[in-house]
């Protein structure tokens, strides 16, 4: 068997956890009511506010900042990348120092870079989430542009204009968090490299802290409907 069960069953282990994780977080009524969930009830509140606005300098620049911040982690993502196909080059020298560990198990070359092939594939994921979001956050930048002006905020064409901004923006923020829960999940994986159940312990830890951030933080508690 070219990975042991053990090796397998962490793998497993980490899938579902992030399958299940992104299930509760865009797919149930608890997770939106998360933080992400409550912040995509704003978006929808900007722009329904930016109708009334005859002045819309400010939200184009709260636009480019969210772009920018999309366009920085895809260019992270890249250099990612990169430093996980370097790892291929290196590998008999770095399975040596593994396995010389006292918590390492012993791992063959192919095995290593089975492993870091599976790390750049989250990576890539990664990058193309952020890009996409990048190229949404442009297209939000455009339908911001075209919002009709205060005079006809009251109008069907209004309505129906926020609405679909909202939804393309909305969609922008998915990807984007789903960029950055790759990259938390990829920090995870790292420990696969050591050995299994230090990839469980961290895959654990990750979704962990993640909930504790989505549904127990000091910023979900400041959103909430209460004094």
């Amino acid at each position: 068997m070219f990975f042991s069960p053990l090796d397998l069953a962490a793998l497993a282990f980490f899938v579902v956890a992030w399958i299940a994780y992104a299930i509760l977080l865009e797919w149930t009524p608890f997770g939106a009511n998360g933080l992400n969930g409550r912040i995509d009830q704003y978006r929808a509140a900007w722009f329904r506010r930016t109708l009334a606005r005859e002045m819309r300098m400010v939200d184009m620049q709260i636009m480019a900042a969210l772009q920018s911040g999309a366009a920085f982690f895809a260019s992270t993502s890249l250099i990612a990348i990169g430093g996980a196909l370097g790892l291929l080059r290196t590998s008999e020298h770095i399975v040596e120092l593994i396995s010389g560990l006292p918590f390492g198990v012993p791992t063959t070359r192919e095995q290593w870079e089975a492993k870091t092939v599976g790390l750049a594939v989250i990576l890539v994921y990664a990058f193309f989430k952020f890009a996409w979001s990048y190229r949404l956050y442009n297209y939000v930048a455009i339908m911001l542009g075209a919002m009709p002006p205060v005079a006809e905020k009251d109008t069907p064409e209004a309505e129906i204009h926020v609405i679909r901004t909202s939804r393309v923006f909305q969609s922008a923020g998915r990807h984007f968090n789903r960029g950055q829960r790759a990259f938390f999940f990829a920090l995870g994986y790292l420990g696969w490299f050591i050995h299994p159940v230090l990839l469980i312990a961290a895959t654990a830890a990750v979704l962990t802290v993640m909930l504790l951030r989505q549904f127990a933080s000091a910023p979900l508690h400041a959103l909430e409907d209460r004094e």
